[in-house]
């Protein structure tokens, strides 16, 4: 029997738990980029990093941190007043992130979290956080995004009280590492079409949460807030299709998901288990690859897509 290598993806999946707990041991290092409490602030990136964006937004409002934000770098709207512009960007060469630092440049602090150092993004903004350990060599993101998600959660968590539900980061590295350990269900494996749910901060992980399922499998995926399910995408639920809620499901949903034909998966995707969303995203992310490869695709070279999305002149023009 020939046993399968393991995708660099699956690697780099499985050090997660590790990347956050390093995060966190890096907050006194990176002072002068993250928030301040009371500042105004927006916060911007594209595709997952846009997604952890709006994690972060929802989070920091909610605990009382200040208004915050979140838009995909191409979105962001001129004309408004913040204390702070932070760009989350894996590669650093973005180009929309790069053409939004430029254009704001020296009206606005700017700060940024990357994974390279010495990367165009670390010369176009005030202030810069490395997290090179999180770097990846995978095209799909994984534990550089919700690294970054770590870090400024565990920032919020520092400076004052995380909202009401959410766990302390130390819990979410412990889940983070049942997560990565834990067997996935069958219901799981076999569903032709997932819809991921989430509530506050967690709709921004369902929203990556199906992303990572497009990117690596090419699998059917959709992405809502939880209350808005029922008005409208709850019509494609349906036998062998599974409803799979990030966080806390509102009252009833379950009950209205398996009375469509459907299947309903908890806050972990499994019954039995009880995680912390970002935990979740992990199973996530695991599940894309393991359908990749059930698929006959190489989760490490998915179709269609690079590591980083730099523009030719006329792409942008």
């Amino acid at each position: 029997m020939t046993l399968r290598t393991p995708s660099r993806t699956s690697v780099e999946i499985a050090t997660q738990p590790d990347c956050w707990s390093r995060a966190v041991a890096s907050l006194p290092a990176h002072a002068d980029v993250l928030p301040r409490r009371g500042e105004r602030v927006a916060v911007v990136g594209c595709g997952t990093s846009w997604f952890m964006a709006l994690a972060h937004a929802r989070l920091r409002e909610a605990g009382g941190h200040g208004e915050t934000h979140a838009f995909a770098a191409s979105e962001f709207l001129p004309g408004r007043n913040y204390d702070r512009v932070l760009a989350i960007t894996r590669s650093g060469t973005t180009t929309e992130v790069l053409q939004l630092l430029a254009r704001i440049k020296g009206t606005v602090p700017t700060a940024v979290i990357t994974a390279v150092a010495d990367s165009p993004v670390a010369d176009a903004a005030d202030s810069v956080a490395v997290l090179d350990f999180a770097d990846e060599e995978s095209v799909v993101q994984t534990r550089f995004a919700t690294t970054a998600l770590a870090l400024l959660r565990g920032h919020l968590e520092s400076v004052g009280a995380l909202p009401a539900g959410v766990r302390p980061l130390a819990r979410a590295v412990e889940d983070a590492r049942t997560a990565v350990a834990m067997p996935l269900a069958a219901p799981l494996l076999t569903a032709e079409q997932v819809t991921f749910l989430g509530v506050g901060w967690t709709y921004g992980l369902a929203l990556e949460a199906g992303l990572k399922m497009r990117e690596a499998a090419g699998v059917w995926t959709e992405a809502y807030p939880a209350m808005e399910y029922r008005h409208g995408p709850i019509s494609i639920a349906a036998p062998g299709r599974v409803t799979w809620m990030l966080g806390t499901a509102p009252q009833g949903l379950a009950d209205d998901v398996v009375r469509a034909g459907g299947t309903f998966v908890g806050a972990s995707g499994q019954a039995a288990e009880d995680l912390d969303p970002m935990a979740d995203l992990i199973l996530a992310q695991r599940l894309a690859v393991a359908l990749a490869e059930a698929g006959g695709q190489d989760p490490d070279r998915p179709r269609n897509l690079t590591r980083s999305v730099v523009l030719a002149e006329a792409d942008h023009a």
